[in-house]
């Protein structure tokens, strides 16, 4: 059985297609996994949205499955972000006004370019986990950030105790996430943890669309840390095409 597992698009449609693309080349999949994140910050919010839901509406929805992460929550009920510590000085007063002018507009924006049958789609994956038992190796989890909490961070500096509690009322021996951009792959002992980075705001490689091919043969796995570049600038002139309004602000996550 072949699983693929994308996450934390961000509306970046060229690096979902180059993504999608890699992903035919090596001969498709048996089942698909998105991981959330499908459409904030990207110019192209909609378009993913309808790409990820074509592709689980497909076949009835049995080779594709989507959850939601936690900036499709902030689309759908107006939480924008984790609340933030009180500011200590008055030089840091100006710095977080900016900061929060950025998220709030970025995200005000992506909300413009839904129609309500894409607000829907969103409102529908919002707030789940995904799971699977898999013949001959046993249960398989996904999540958007750790299992019950779409906003809290499993990284791979994340001490191996923590990283259980984390997973602790959870069953299965393999937990695949996403939501910190950044692959890796951590063995718990009890638990196999990987993550799978991000299609289209990769942070550890920049203008890397990442995603994951896990092939189960009986009771084994090996799986692919894929990585596929996507053209930076393109996407950037996008931005400007279709009127984001903080463009240098997603160029400097973008550019290597």
């Amino acid at each position: 059985m072949r699983l693929a597992v994308l996450s934390d698009i961000h509306g970046n449609l060229t690096a979902l297609e180059a993504v999608l693309a890699d992903l035919e080349s090596l001969g498709g999949a048996d089942l698909t996994w998105c991981l959330g994140d499908l459409a904030a910050f990207g110019p192209r919010p909609a378009e993913c949205i309808r790409r990820i839901k074509a592709l689980a509406e497909a076949d009835e929805g049995k080779r594709c499955k989507v959850i939601g992460g936690n900036t499709d929550r902030y689309l759908v009920t107006g939480e924008r972000m984790a609340v933030n510590p009180p500011i200590k000085d008055a030089e840091a007063l100006p710095k977080v006004v900016q900061e929060l002018r950025t998220l709030h507009g970025a995200l005000l924006w992506g909300m413009e370019q839904l129609s309500y049958d894409d607000y829907d789609f969103l409102r529908k994956i919002n707030g789940h986990e995904l799971s699977r038992e898999v013949e001959g190796y046993g249960h398989v989890i996904g999540y958007h950030a750790v299992p019950g909490d779409d906003e809290a961070f499993l990284t791979p500096e994340t001490s191996d105790e923590e990283a259980r509690d984390l997973l602790l009322d959870r069953e299965g021996f393999l937990a695949i996430g996403g939501h910190i951009h950044r692959q890796f792959d951590r063995d718990l002992g009890n638990w196999r943890v990987v993550n799978v980075g991000s299609v289209g705001m990769p942070f550890d490689v920049k203008g890397q669309a990442s995603w994951a091919l896990f092939t189960f043969e009986g009771s084994s796995v090996q799986f692919d840390l894929r990585r596929v570049p996507f053209d930076v600038e393109a996407v950037i002139a996008d931005y400007r095409a279709v009127g984001f309004p903080s463009v240098e602000w997603v160029a400097g996550r973008l550019r290597p």
